[in-house]
């Protein structure tokens, strides 16, 4: 997966973002293609600094997703964008057993 890193990890940023996602069994396959396709799509979003998708070693239904943007605006641009509607809400969530997002505010941003 690309490294969706925009600036150096310090970047400011008021936003940021820990999710973590279960896939139903049969499903993770498809789902870090879900991931990966959107981690492309995001590369063009101007307000969002990291996407950093991530896949556990001990369990591969297990995956973890590191975002951090400009601001809250930024971050409301990104989930009304049509890549996120369609692969996170219309693909993505359906092939989830458990979702966790967890908002937190950068201490160097």
């Amino acid at each position: 997966m690309p490294n969706n890193t925009k600036q150096s990890p310090l970047a400011t940023g008021t936003v940021a973002l820990a999710v973590t996602w279960e896939a139903k069994p049969g499903e993770a396959n498809a789902f870090a293609d879900i991931l990966a396709r959107m981690a492309k799509a995001v590369e063009a979003e101007p307000g969002t600094l990291a996407f950093l998708p991530h896949r556990s070693p001990a369990n591969d239904h297990i995956f973890f997703l590191y975002e951090r943007f400009t601001d809250e605006a930024a971050f409301a641009a990104h989930q009304k964008t049509e890549h996120f509607q369609t692969l996170v809400l219309d693909q993505g969530l359906p092939k989830l057993a458990r979702r966790e997002r967890l908002p937190f505010t950068p201490l160097s941003g």
